[in-house]
């Protein structure tokens, strides 16, 4: 026998309270962006656990943290609730009527300074109605926003790929060594790690890929080499560098002819540094997003046809 409506109406207000509390780690939180009470949210939470017969939430005085029977619910209800939440987006989508909205991007400076222009633009002049937020963020960061749902997706480069994320590349650039252009290394056609060795590096935080990728190929090599200056941005790295305070390793995607810096290709020892789409697995995503991810990337959605 079919659940009469009234079930299934609050069946669906019971889960979209759920899964608001575990996107925002707080039931204060999703009260209000539900625009409820705390104890209005909280009594959602309780009938579901109720009827579902499981513990959906760890409590710890106002912290709470999804059980593992949770997070299963949580990654099936979720794209659920997101996809009855933007019904009439999808919708007006579907026949072409992509004018408002909004779509949330998290990607890191030099993703935002030398990827992402080309296709920004593009998708802005083709649906003006539609407010973009470019999240500038690191790739730890980043990563905490999709699982938080606060970016749709994430633009960036990965060596390691959680469970729970989805990542495509789409494009890929080479390594080069850049130097001063009166360096003693400068205009090689190539270069063996050892005469970079004696030479100071400025590279990124240690915190973000280019740090740790340098580590593996130098280690791997049995090849010691020094930091001379830990600098965050490409573009600050480019100006040092010209400055002559030392030399870097970097993704030849931040150069252009304008630079005053000499190249040496490392690619015998460096693997090309690809960047793509980064998502959630099992996302639910907006007609917003998946519009830009087909302009940025025609063959993302290929598997699903």
């Amino acid at each position: 026998m079919p659940a009469p409506m009234y079930y299934k109406q609050n069946r669906l207000k019971q889960l979209r309270a759920f899964c608001f509390a575990a996107r925002t780690g707080s039931i204060s939180h999703a009260a209000e962006e539900l625009y409820l009470s705390q104890p209005s949210v909280t009594l959602q939470i309780q009938a579901l656990e109720r009827e579902m017969e499981i513990t959906l939430f760890e409590r710890r005085g106002p912290q709470i943290k999804l059980t593992p029977e949770g997070k299963i619910l949580y990654q099936l209800a979720d794209p659920l609730v997101e996809g009855i939440d933007k019904l009439q987006e999808s919708f007006s989508a579907h026949y072409g009527k992509l004018e408002s909205g909004e779509l949330n991007i998290a990607a890191g400076e030099s993703t935002i300074l030398y990827i992402l222009g080309d296709p920004i633009k593009r998708f802005a002049e083709a649906y003006p109605g539609i407010r973009i937020k470019l999240h500038n963020v690191t790739g730890r960061d980043g990563m905490s926003m999709l699982r938080a749902d606060e970016a749709d997706f994430a633009v960036g480069s990965m060596l390691e790929v959680p469970n729970d994320i989805v990542y495509r590349p789409s494009v890929s650039f080479d390594t080069v060594l850049i130097t001063p252009q009166d360096h003693p290394l400068a205009n090689r056609q190539e270069i063996r790690l050892e005469e970079i060795s004696p030479y100071g590096l400025i590279l990124p935080p240690r915190h973000l890929s280019t740090w740790g990728t340098v580590k593996t190929v130098f280690n791997q090599h049995n090849v010691s080499y020094k930091i001379s200056l830990e600098a965050g941005g490409w573009e600050v790295i480019k100006k040092y560098v010209e400055l002559g305070l030392g030399i870097s390793i970097v993704s030849d995607v931040c150069l252009t002819e304008d630079d005053k810096v000499s190249r040496i290709p490392l690619g015998h020892y460096f693997p090309d540094r690809s960047y793509g789409i980064v998502m959630r697995r099992g996302k639910f995503l907006s007609p917003q997003a998946r519009r830009f991810i087909e302009m940025m990337d025609p063959e993302f959605f290929e598997d699903e046809e």
